[in-house]
């Protein structure tokens, strides 16, 4: 009965803090990641993704960034397509790429199928909520079993070394032998 209200203690510590967990994640929205490197340990930080702004119609435009701040010093990338990889240092570089074809392209792409690109971001939004929970709710579960096994491994032990010191040689030596059969899963 300990045992039991034991194991549903930690599972319930174990729930709250993957829920915590869950929770910081899905309200995390920062734009900037960073990454580290295995050998130096320095942190490398990408450039910001470009935005554009929404005019008071709803609309997507055009709106060059200053780049004078500590926000933009890794420069800005511009997901349009004409150069994925690209990273604008500058503001002059930056409304160059503005006035190119295909970036203008886009612009009018964004402002064509705005209601689609709000309805299907939601529709990610959902997915990755749930998928989120998916995942916590798993490794509770490998929690739990890693526990079960823990305890079990710890009782087949207890189990061993009590019928180690039994008269029956024999026996003892099956029951350690299919113990070590047991604990080699």
């Amino acid at each position: 009965m300990r045992l039991a209200r034991r194991r549903s203690d930690s599972n319930k510590k174990i729930e709250r803090h993957i829920i915590r967990y869950c929770n910081i994640l899905y309200n995390n929205e920062s734009h900037t990641s960073t990454s580290t490197s295995t050998y130096g340990m320095e942190l490398v930080t990408e450039p910001d993704v470009y935005s554009p702004n929404i005019d008071e119609n709803g609309n997507y435009s055009d709106r060059t960034p200053s780049f004078n701040t500590n926000a933009l010093a890794n420069g800005l990338r511009c997901p349009c397509g004409t150069r994925k990889d690209k990273a604008y240092t500058t503001a002059s570089q930056f409304a160059a790429h503005c006035k190119s074809k295909t970036h203008q392209t886009w612009i009018e792409d964004l402002n064509k199928n705005k209601s689609n690109f709000y309805t299907e971001n939601q529709k990610l939004r959902d997915v990755v909520h749930a998928q989120k929970i998916m995942i916590g709710k798993l490794e509770l579960e490998v929690s739990s079993k890693n526990m079960t096994i823990g305890y079990l491994t710890h009782e087949l032990t207890k189990i061993m070394t009590s019928s180690s010191g039994a008269s029956s040689v024999s026996g003892a030596s099956a029951l350690t032998s299919t113990a070590n059969d047991m604990l080699m899963f």
